[in-house]
């Protein structure tokens, strides 16, 4: 069973330039209104776990949140990794892409992607 959660209890929150970006994409993807952005993670990377940031459907056991006006779907088994935790969009000369500050990331790799909490 999935359900709505209001945007005070979000797990993790955008930066304005995320929030910006993450919905150019979904202007220029015409991503459709059943469609969300799941946040969450996965096994794998340097450091033990990666980072998940993709325009998907709503699936079993996961939340759903309104963030800045965005639909935002995450596992509620991820919470407890992600709790805290701003996306940010970065866009310089030497990055370019959405950067994850996750106060319950122990370590993370060189890439930004990867961590262990």
């Amino acid at each position: 069973m999935s359900t709505t959660v209001d945007t005070a209890f979000a797990p993790v929150t955008f930066s304005e330039g995320a929030a910006k970006e993450l919905y150019k994409l979904r202007d220029q993807q015409e991503i459709s209104e059943d469609y969300g952005l799941r946040v969450g993670v996965e096994g794998g990377g340097c450091a033990g776990m990666n980072y998940v940031l993709g325009f998907d459907q709503k699936k079993d056991g996961d939340q759903e949140f309104f963030i800045d006006g965005i639909k935002v779907f995450m596992n509620k088994a991820h919470q407890m990794y992600l709790m805290g935790m701003m996306i940010d969009w970065q866009d310089g000369l030497n990055s370019r892409g959405f950067t994850f500050v996750n106060p319950n990331a122990t370590s993370t790799c060189g890439c930004g992607t990867s961590f262990s909490a």
